[in-house]
């Protein structure tokens, strides 16, 4: 079964963050509390865990480059 990917909120004050870097490729097993990507926020540079294991099937997002795709977190 598929699990969607969010952007986290990591303070209460978040409202938007910036996909940095994929820390793991698409087919790549990955493990609960593994460090999956990485998020800017105004303040700093983020890991974020993945919060399940399994597989990573696809990343609908990619870290753009030279300027990051920015989105918001839905509230």
């Amino acid at each position: 079964m598929e699990k969607k990917i969010n952007m986290p909120k990591l303070a209460p004050e978040m409202e938007s963050g910036v996909l940095c870097a994929w820390l793991k490729e698409e087919g790549e097993s990955v493990t609960a509390g593994e460090p999956l990507f990485e998020i800017e926020t105004n303040k700093v540079v983020n890991q974020v865990e993945a919060t399940t294991s399994g597989v990573l099937s696809a990343r609908r997002s990619e870290a753009a480059s030279p300027g990051p795709r920015q989105w918001r977190r839905n509230q």
